[in-house]
């Protein structure tokens, strides 16, 4: 296998919509905001300050309730952004605060905060990981970065940085995992080498052999706006499933990643694959689902436009 130069990066929310109760959200007449069914019965009180935009009688068809915002006269909890309830009401976790809102699920899962440490929710709001780190990374390729010990500090441009403590790295069960020697099936995170976090059925093979049929034709068009020359045998995505079908979610996702003699990071592209395996479906914007003939179409058709424009691109679709 290549060897893997691994940031950890987030990735959008993703949702989707089954049959289930009829729940909206409302505003009570001093612009709070709660949860009702479709007979009107309250399920979450009126108690939380929005700062998303919402309407009254927005619907609800995630599997979990999110309220972006806090509860009033509630004291300020470190590191945490709005709350999850689960459809009957019950309270789940609060997300981890990230990027002026709360944290992004990525492969499968998004950080929470509880007593002051973060832990790992899935978008079912099943605590996938216990909260007990001082910090912890996104989840990228298989791990997350995580430390003990550590404190936000504030930098000259007013941003936070993570300084001090002990750190480690862990896999999708929580466990600490050491480093390795270097061989073909380890990955580089921070200069040391871990072992590849993947393991597949025969199933899960062969939806990955689709994407690998298209990856040559993929891997061209995510460089073809590269400004720097790539060599061919470095133009070549990385397919991973990073989640499976379960509850509300009837999907296998797939990310694809871009590790080539540029910076390491997500190409950008994701997709779905339903549980029998014979649709398959790109991500794009607000997690609109575009079937993939329709979606690789578009894509070359950009990719045209890009090289007519600019002619002396050096990554050159062919």
């Amino acid at each position: 296998m290549k060897k893997i130069l691994l940031p950890f990066l987030l990735a959008p929310m993703i949702s989707f919509a089954q049959k289930k109760e009829v729940l909206k959200y409302f505003i009570s007449e001093d612009s709070l905001v709660g949860v009702k069914n479709q007979d009107g019965k309250i399920i979450i009180p009126a108690q939380f300050r929005i700062f998303s935009d919402m309407g009254n009688r927005e619907r609800i068809d995630d599997e979990t309730i999110y309220f972006d915002g806090f509860k009033k006269d509630e004291i300020k909890e470190k590191n945490a952004w709005g709350y999850v309830y689960d459809r009957k009401g019950n309270f789940l976790y609060r997300p981890f605060f990230y990027d002026n809102g709360a944290d992004y699920f990525s492969e499968g899962v998004r950080r929470f905060v509880k007593n002051g440490k973060v832990g790992f929710a899935d978008r079912n709001g099943t605590i996938a990981i216990e909260a007990k780190h001082d910090f912890a990374s996104s989840f990228n390729y298989g791990y997350a970065a995580f430390c003990d010990g550590c404190d936000w500090e504030k930098t000259e441009d007013e941003h936070k940085a993570i300084v001090g403590g002990t750190w480690g790295v862990m896999n999708f069960k929580g466990e600490i995992v050491q480093p390795v020697a270097k061989s073909e099936n380890t990955v580089e995170i921070d200069g040391k080498y871990y072992p590849y976090p993947f393991r597949y059925n025969e199933k899960e093979k062969n939806i990955l052999q689709f994407f690998e049929k298209y990856n040559k034709k993929l891997s061209e068009i995510n460089y073809v706006n590269h400004y720097n020359k790539i060599a061919e045998n470095e133009k070549k995505l990385f397919f991973e499933i990073v989640e499976r079908p379960k509850g509300n979610f009837p999907f296998y996702q797939v990310y694809a990643y871009d590790y080539g003699k540029m910076e390491a990071g997500l190409s950008g592209y994701k997709f779905l694959v339903s549980e029998d395996g014979k649709d398959v479906f790109a991500l794009e914007y607000d997690n609109e689902k575009i079937p993939f003939e329709k979606w690789l179409k578009k894509q070359i058709k950009e990719a045209e436009k890009y090289q007519k424009e600019h002619p002396d691109n050096p990554n050159k679709l062919r």
